[in-house]
């Protein structure tokens, strides 16, 4: 009868446990906050969505399709849990704004009045595996302005907040600020070619870069000729790419769009990579292309800066690592990952990027003119200097043996605010038919130069990622955040900034690149000295072998010459043997150091718990025998 009692008073008490946590979570559903446990904050609203909603001046509304099918295949399952996590979003958007979003949520069917509606907010519904159609989008409207949508794709997830807060942002806005674009890269795409359509009917002509579908999406994006002697007057903010050979006429342009007020970026590159004739990627195993660099020469003289076409920077923390000729991976010392330590943590453009590409990039200098103020967005480390361009394209592992630190940090990227003078003091250049020019801005404006171009192109900043509903571009970087963050900056509505900084921040293993530097570093300078030796022990071996006052009796030697050159053939060969020991021992030091990191994050999580585990269980039973 006693155990009978304690079967039941057990059984009630678990029942009552599992009734009070149903009913704590349901009550936690209920409350208008949500605990968010990850370092950036990725399912909390950011600052940028609050401030978007704080400026709505009338009723916003958000219609939620979601398919709420019966079917429990692994696709269906998948969306509804994703479904649910929009859903969750959408409620805290509706918080957010006081009663200035009302959401509305249709399901879907076949032939129902739901579909018809989908369709005409422009929803369109992913095919499934059985040939269903599941529709999961959203449409926002304010008065007669719609955005759509089409379909909330899972694989960007990270990147839905932002989607959302910019459908709110353009149904407040009537018109899309004009983004020009001039670059002598095919940032555009190409129209089909007949003769290789002819020749190759499933090749697909050059599709526009990704950073331009992304820019049409917010913008009126005008593609603006490199031999331009005017900057339209519509146009308000221009990137300028690559600016390749750019005659003074064009220079002369961006001098006065500038002077007018026009906001402009210039990403300039003393190494393209897309540049180059053969086009080869790097990162797939390609051979190192030629450099091509650009330049503004005219206006950077002007503004008090320099930028050396001809340098690439080279950086021993910062360095990549890529796949050479043989499938071997190589140190590609100029092509640089930056992580949030070299982005500026105090200027909104960067303060949430945390991983960035720069693939053969330049470093500006000098002093900004007074009137200027220079505002450093992209740097490298101290442990960097500049190294001649056409050398790190064709034998950049090498640089590593020469390396020599400059011991300060280069500036890859900055702002210049304030007004700035004119690069043509003396008026238009000969061959333009432009009026009299302005000689110095009427008021302050800003101008951003970025040592690189190649960051832009899609081949370094995405991945194409196989998912359930087909291929989909991946970013591997910030890259295009930058790029978009300072279109947005620069058109005045940075609001967004935050809101797409959080799809790609990663936490890059900081400390173990230094490590690796310093045992760079370490082995280098015996590298340099052995190799030092055997270049003095090739000349000594030269010398005697040219030794002769007989040109008939030239390769003969005397024997005390023969043992000369035995001594320096034995020194040769031993320092050869040297050399290839520290190379190895530098090699293994490094494998060394990632195997001891890559074990301590296996281990330690598990180590740590099962530690604590076994003290408690200690500690319970030291309790225990007390009583």
């Amino acid at each position: 009868m006693k155990s009978g009692s304690k079967i039941l008073f057990s059984a009630v008490g678990i029942g009552a446990m599992a009734l009070i946590i149903i009913a704590v979570n349901f009550l936690a559903a209920q409350l208008p906050v949500r605990l968010d446990l990850t370092k950036e904050k990725a399912y909390t609203l950011s600052d940028g969505t609050r401030a978007i909603l704080a400026k709505l001046d009338g009723k916003v509304t958000i219609r939620f399709y979601c398919t709420q099918s019966e079917s429990s295949t692994p696709e269906t399952v998948f969306l509804k849990q994703y479904a649910r996590s929009v859903e969750d979003l959408l409620n805290e958007y509706k918080r957010a704004a006081g009663g200035k979003i009302t959401i509305q949520k249709y399901d879907p069917q076949p032939d129902s009045d739901a579909e018809d509606s989908a369709k005409l907010d422009g929803i369109e519904g992913a095919p499934l595996a059985d040939g269903e159609k599941y529709y999961l989008g959203v449409s926002v409207s304010q008065l007669d302005v719609k955005e759509a949508i089409p379909f909330l794709d899972p694989n960007r997830e990270r990147q839905l907040e932002y989607d959302l807060s910019r459908a709110i942002s353009r149904v407040m806005t009537a018109e899309k600020p004009v983004v020009g674009v001039m670059t002598s890269l095919p940032m555009f795409g190409a129209p089909p070619n007949p003769m290789e359509q002819m020749q190759q009917p499933d090749q697909q002509p050059p599709q526009p870069w990704e950073l331009v579908k992304e820019l049409r999406q917010d913008y009126t994006v005008r593609q603006v000729p490199l031999e331009s002697d005017k900057i339209p007057d519509d146009i308000k903010v221009l990137l300028v790419v690559h600016p390749k050979e750019i005659s003074e006429q064009a220079q002369y342009a961006l001098d006065q769009f500038v002077l007018r007020g026009g906001r402009l970026a210039a990403f300039l590159d003393p190494q393209s990579v897309v540049d180059s004739h053969s086009q080869p990627n790097p990162m797939m195993g390609g051979a190192p292309p030629m450099p091509v660099g650009s330049s503004l020469d005219k206006l950077l003289a002007a503004w008090g800066l320099g930028f050396d076409k001809a340098k690439s920077v080279a950086d021993l923390n910062l360095k990549m690592q890529l796949n050479g000729q043989d499938g071997q991976p190589t140190e590609a010392p100029t092509w640089l990952s930056l992580t949030a330590d070299n982005l500026n943590p105090d200027d909104i453009l960067t303060s949430q990027l945390d991983n960035i590409w720069l693939p053969g990039a330049g470093a500006f200098t000098g002093t900004p003119v007074s009137g200027l103020k220079e505002t450093v967005l992209l740097r490298s480390t101290a442990d960097s200097e500049l190294v001649d361009s056409m050398q790190a394209s064709m034998a950049g592992p090498s640089l590593l043996n020469d390396f020599k630190s400059g011991g300060q940090p280069l500036a890859l990227g900055v702002r210049l605010t304030g007004k700035f003078p004119t690069a043509f003091p003396n008026g238009s250049p000969a061959g333009t038919n432009a009026p009299a020019g302005l000689k110095v801005s009427a008021a302050e404006n800003t101008v951003v130069l970025v040592g690189d171009s190649d960051m832009l192109n899609d081949n370094f900043c995405l991945r194409q990622m196989s998912g359930p509903f087909g291929q989909m571009p991946v970013a591997m970087n910030a890259n295009l955040n930058f790029a978009e963050n300072l279109a947005e900056q620069l058109s005045g509505d940075s609001n967004l900034i935050a809101v797409r900084s959080r799809a790609t921040l990663n936490h890059p293993f900081t400390r173990v690149k230094a490590m690796e530097a310093a045992a760079q570093e370490k082995f280098s300078a015996q590298v340099a000295e052995l190799q030092k030796s055997l270049e003095d022990t090739q000349q000594r071996l030269d010398a005697i072998q040219q030794q002769s006052g007989d040109k008939s009796q030239k390769f003969i030697l005397s024997a005390e010459q023969q043992a000369e050159v035995e001594k320096f053939r034995k020194e040769e060969a031993e320092t050869r043997v040297k050399l290839k020991q520290v190379q190895k021992d530098l090699r293994r030091e490094v494998d060394s150091l990632q195997n001891r990191v890559t074990w301590i994050n296996i281990a330690a999580v598990p180590l740590v718990v099962t530690l604590f585990g076994i003290g408690l269980a200690g500690y319970k039973r030291k309790l225990t025998g007390a009583k």
